[in-house]
This record gives C-alpha cells, structure tokens and sequence, in this order.
C-alpha cells in the first residue's frame, strides 16, 4: 500500500472515530432528537385529524397538544383525589387497627408481655408527622424535577417544528436524492410513518379498553382504588409483554387483601380470559396492517429499549423494531432490484392441465 493510501485510511478512521465520540458526547441530546421525532410521528395522525378546512398547521398542532395536556390532567383528576382520600382515612383508622389487635387473645398475651400495643399507638401516633417528612424529602427532588420538565419542554418544541416542517424537509430530501432515490426514500418513510402512526394509535386504544374492562371488574367486586388501579392497568399495558402482567399481579395483591379468596379468584379468571383476547384477537386485528415482528424480535427490543432508557425505552422499543424492519427489509428489496415496498405475491394453486399440455400417464 502507497504512503497516500494509508494516510487516507488513516484520516478516514479518525474521521470515523472522532464522529462517534463526538456522537458520544452529545448522546443525550440525540436521544432528545429520536424522542422527538417518535412523538411528532405519533401525534402525526391527531394533527392531520384537526387540520381540517381553514386550520392552519400551527393551530393543529397546538390543538394536539391541548388535548393531550387535558388527558394528562383528567388522568390526574381521577386518580390523585382518590389516592388522597385513601390514604388519610388509613392515617385516621391506624390507632383503632392497634387497638383491634387486643381483641386476640394469643396477640393480647405476647402484647402484655412485650408491650406491642403501646409501641404500635406511638408510631401510630407519629404518622402524620412521618408524611409531612416525605412531604419534605419530595421537595428536595425540585431540581430533578426542573431538569426532567425541561427536557419535556425541548422534546415538544422540537416535535412542534417537525411536525410543522417535517413535510416539507421530506420533500427537499426527496428532491435532493433525485427521482429514482428520491422516490424509493419516499416509499420507505411512508412505510415507517404508517407503521409508527398505527402502532402509537393501537396501543393507545388497546390500553383504554384494558383500563376500562378493569375499573368494570373491580367496581362490581368492590375493590378499594378502582380508578387507580384501572389507571395502573391502562399505563402498563403499554409496556409490552410484561407490563400487563405486572399490573394484574399489582391489582391481585390488593384484591386478595381486600376480599380473600373471592376476589383474587374472579380477578385472577377475568385477567387470564383478557390476556388470550388481547392476545389473539385485539392485537392482531390492530396490528395487523402496521406492526408485524416476531415475538423473539419484540423481545430483545423491549430488553435493548429498557436497558437504554428504562421504561421509556420499553415503550418505543416496538415502533423502533418496526420502522428498522422496514429499513432492512426495503435495502434488500432494493438490492435484489425489487420495487421497494413491494409485498411477495402468494403463489396460484395450479389449474386444470390445458388441452395443449398433454396429461400425465
């Protein structure tokens, strides 16, 4: 090798190497980049929806926010009031708990002996104090707090741009590319958009009907926090694979305390009977036109997508999969010389032999 060509190896490798250091360094904006470009494609269809008529693009998008905002606040309505409420009348019942415990005589003899109850009535006692210490200790956490809402803050403000001119920077790339490329480019991220788009709008409904089948179940069973809890179920449901299950075992806890064994019985069959109705007939029918991966695909992407961003990650593990699918599966359409997005044809049983193919013996 020539003195010039390896010198040019080596400024192409530093090149390389100081391009994904520099990567490296700046790794959490290019994660607040990807995060945004996930939610502008997800919010994608909310906007096209309101863009109706005289409605600007603008006022589209910030239609999309509002609504999302209001969600959020209305899920803070339904669940936070409740929690509250609980939580004090435990705090108010805790003394009259410690003086049940007398009415047990095995429980009454080890308490005259080791003076349980007097100790349990002192931290009884001293409870609303130990709330308004991690009332205190919550408020140590405002800078990490700041820092997170300040990441939201960029990630919606970066997603409102994309969302404003991502057609358009679409169709310079495509025009940059050229006809042929510019064409191929334009399948693909139609592709991409559509998987994504279906993907964030099945999940979502998906969720919903979790939530609300188990708010139904625990309001007829009686089960203290329903609201909560169908939150808790509609939120995890999101996560795949695991996260329902999770939620259920959650819900089964609080229901075999509250009700044993009945309603950890009918909890636990109605949890199993939903999970084979999601599985085989909800997600297939919802997915079926955007989202097709294999579960051992969905599997390591949920695993990568949790071990880089925690439960983020796990959440946009899928559309991640899907849209790298439709990459791959496209480069090697292309490389084969096949039309990029073309779908393989099944093969037509064989007809009837014609009277000019002669009939085997």
């Amino acid at each position: 090798m020539s003195a010039r060509a390896t010198v040019k190896v080596m400024l192409v490798a530093a090149t390389v190497v100081g391009a994904l250091y520099f990567v490296y360094l700046v790794r959490q904006i290019v994660a607040l980049v990807f995060i945004a470009i996930f939610v502008a494609v997800a919010l994608g269809p909310l906007v096209d929806l309101y863009q109706r008529g005289p409605v600007k693009r603008w006022m589209a998008i910030l239609g999309a926010y509002l609504t999302v905002m209001l969600g959020v606040f209305g899920i803070g309505l339904l669940v936070v009031p409740p929690v509250v409420d609980e939580v004090n009348a435990f705090v108010d019942d805790v003394p009259g708990y410690v003086d049940d415990l007398r009415k047990s005589e095995t429980l009454r003899e080890y308490d005259d002996k080791y003076a349980i109850t007097e100790k349990l009535r002192e931290q009884a006692e001293k409870l609303p104090e130990r709330l308004g210490d991690v009332t205190g200790a919550l408020q140590s956490v405002t800078v990490g707090v700041f820092s997170a809402l300040v990441q939201l803050v960029t990630v919606l403000v970066l997603a409102f741009f994309l969302l404003l001119d991502g057609r358009r920077l679409i169709g310079w790339i495509v025009r940059e590319l050229g006809p042929e490329r510019g064409r191929r480019a334009e399948v693909i991220a139609g592709e991409v958009y559509r998987a994504i788009g279906g993907y964030v709008v099945g999940n979502l409904a998906i969720s919903l009907i979790a939530g609300t089948t188990t708010y139904i179940v625990l309001t007829v069973l009686g089960v203290p926090f329903a609201v909560p809890l169908a939150v808790l179920m509609a939120f995890l449901d999101l996560i795949p694979l695991v996260g329902a299950t999770i939620a259920g075992v959650i819900i089964g806890i609080v229901a075999g305390i509250d009700d044993f064994p009945t309603a950890l019985i009918v909890w636990g069959v109605f949890f199993i009977v939903y999970q084979q109705v999601e599985n085989n007939v909800l997600q297939p029918v919802i997915y079926r036109r955007t989202v097709a991966l294999h579960p051992l695909v969905v599997l390591i992407a949920v695993l990568v997508g949790g071990t880089l961003l925690g439960v983020l990650g796990a959440l946009l593990a899928i559309p991640a999969a899907a849209a790298i699918q439709i990459l791959v599966r496209n480069w090697w359409q292309i490389r084969k010389g096949e039309e990029p997005g073309a779908r393989p044809r099944p093969k037509e049983p064989p007809g009837p032999p014609t009277e000019l193919e002669p009939e085997p013996a």
